[in-house]
């Protein structure tokens, strides 16, 4: 594994500050889900995870992107904590290990496996209100040491800031990969960052979303999603495949 060839992929350089590696690893590798219901196997061995972002250039979800990330960010000389989170939802938080994040330097909250998320670092030691491109986000004591992270008032997700291994997470991922009601089983999706929006597509919907101004949705035909995986996601595709899991 190279790290020269993963900084080529993003187009960044081995001294470029962590602000700088997150936003270019977020506009240019997708949050997307198209392994899955390709049946394509996840393997979460750093290996894999690289090659599939720097010689397949691809994407993946959170256990490959922050997986792969965390690999170049130990390769460039970082202390870098493999983390489970509990992603929050209406009753509460999601199982652990539902989602990947990472913790750099002991202190330092990274994540380019959320989808629509903080685009630079987040301090774990600071309760104060800590601006970022997406929005305002805080960090708030949780019980048992565990942290909430917050954005614009609204929890994300539970931080658990112990370092786990990738075999951690081969439960939940494979949990995603196959479950009906797993939001990744049920429709294709890919997204990434741009300099001035987030763009996205989610079943035949294009999506995008500025920094400022309004959302716009366009439905396309399969001919035109198999063009929009190409030229904006950097994804080729033969055929667009069906969704493995579609909701009734």
């Amino acid at each position: 594994m190279d790290a020269t060839a993963y900084l080529a992929r993003i187009g960044a350089g081995a001294d470029d500050p962590l602000d700088a590696l997150m936003a270019r690893h977020l506009e240019t590798v997708p949050f997307e889900n198209l392994s899955v219901h390709q049946r394509d196997r996840v393997p979460l061995e750093d290996p894999a995870l690289v090659e599939k972002i720097v010689d397949r250039r691809r994407g993946g979800f959170c256990y490959e992107l922050n997986g792969a990330f965390a690999w170049l960010l130990g390769a460039l000389g970082r202390e870098v904590w493999r983390c489970s989170a509990r992603v929050a939802t209406d009753d509460g938080f999601s199982f652990p290990g539902d989602h990947m994040a990472l913790v750099v330097d002991r202190t330092t909250l990274v994540d380019v496996g959320f989808g629509r998320f903080a685009v630079g670092p987040i301090d774990l030691d600071s309760r104060d209100e800590q601006p970022d491109r997406a929005g305002v986000f805080t960090v708030r004591d949780a019980p048992d040491g565990e942290f909430d992270i917050v954005w614009d008032g609204r929890t994300q997700y539970r931080l658990d800031p112990r370092p786990r291994s990738l075999a951690d997470f081969v439960p939940m991922a494979w949990w995603h990969r196959t479950s009906p009601t797993s939001p990744f089983t049920q429709a294709l999706l890919a997204s990434r960052l741009t300099p001035t929006a987030r763009v996205t597509i989610s079943g035949d919907l294009f999506i995008e979303t500025p920094d400022d101004g309004e959302r716009t949705e366009k439905k396309l035909p399969v001919d035109e999603q198999l063009a929009t995986y190409r030229d904006t996601f950097g994804i080729v595709l033969d055929a667009v495949p069906p969704a493995l899991c579609p909701p009734d």
